[in-house]
């Protein structure tokens, strides 16, 4: 079934009523998509997103298409409701923002954004989150979130450039050899054609993103979006005024960070601050145990982090 065709459910939020309505008096209109878009300004792509509610609505729109299709006012009103309304599948929507954006922007100031993670390092954060969980569903967890990681072979890939705290590099999830070969997998991300790594140090002290993370997407057309995540929480961000201003806190935040040179001075440091010896791990049950220490070992992980092998290939 095509985009064009794709049934409308406007009883779900405000966001499809708007498109359910924007395209029953399109097509009462008899205006084709690319029609419409001519008469907003805008592209026929998104007029479609928006009739599907799978985009979001420019706050210059809503009027132009009161004007466009006679709607005497009824999408500015709609408009009104429906940026401050939440979206119902927030985190599936924001994994299909991101399988499409052309930037990304993460700060992570407690663990490794999934994008560039080891499955090892993925491994040990999904166990420790549910100790109850059992193998099947930790390495279901796991491949899902390798297979997010798809995106960066795109061609072309999108250009990533990632904020972290020193305190994501001093803490050794899944213990000292987990750790070091993520950051192994962090240094080849530090400073290369469509990746930049830095690092924001302990010494700086509060900023605006402390105890959350922040992803920033943007489009080659369309608006951008973002993701605010904290503990067990997460808020998808799609209105213009709300995104830019995150977009300036984070090209704030960038000022405070070391270079990619001296941030890759950093990652190694804290590699070599680990201690080379096992530990065990306290939390994680025998099993997650066993397959950290296998791992270390080099029995079950022989390839190395992919992020990593593909970025070690584009060099």
């Amino acid at each position: 079934m095509s985009a064009k065709s794709k049934p409308l459910t406007p009883e779900r939020s405000t966001r499809h009523l708007f498109g359910y309505r924007l395209r029953e008096l399109r097509q009462r209109a008899g205006m084709s998509l690319e029609a419409l878009a001519r008469v907003v300004n805008s592209s026929s792509s998104q007029v479609q997103r928006i009739e599907t509610a799978e985009g979001t609505i420019p706050p210059d729109l809503p009027a132009k298409f009161d004007i466009a299709l006679g709607a005497d006012g009824v999408f500015s009103l709609l408009y009104l409701i429906a940026r401050h309304e939440v979206h119902p599948d927030k985190y599936r929507r924001m994994m299909e923002l991101e399988a499409r954006a052309r930037t990304i922007g993460e700060y992570a100031g407690q663990v490794v954004p999934g994008l560039v993670q080891t499955e090892d390092y993925a491994r040990a954060l999904f166990w420790v989150s549910n100790p109850q969980a059992t193998s099947a569903w930790i390495e279901e967890k796991v491949d899902a979130r390798m297979g997010r990681q798809e995106l960066l072979h795109a061609d072309p890939a999108p250009y990533l450039s990632i904020l972290l705290d020193e305190a994501v590099l001093r803490r050794p999830v899944g213990g000292p050899e987990v750790m070091r070969r993520q950051l192994a997998a962090l240094l080849p991300l530090a400073d290369s054609p469509n990746s930049v790594v830095q690092v924001i140090p302990n010494d700086h002290g509060e900023h605006p993103f402390l105890g959350g993370s922040l992803k920033l997407l943007e489009f080659a057309d369309g608006p951008s979006a973002a993701y605010e995540e904290g503990f067990r929480t997460g808020t998808l961000v799609e209105e213009a005024e709300s995104v830019g201003s995150l977009r300036r806190a984070f090209d704030l935040m960038r000022s405070y960070a070391l270079s990619p040179t001296l941030s890759s001075a950093m990652i190694i440091s804290a590699m070599e601050a680990l201690p080379h010896e096992y530990q065990p791990r306290p939390g994680l049950g025998g099993v997650a145990q066993e397959q950290l220490q296998q791992r270390r070992r080099g029995q079950l992980h022989r390839d190395g982090p992919r992020v990593h092998h593909w970025r070690r290939a584009r060099a």
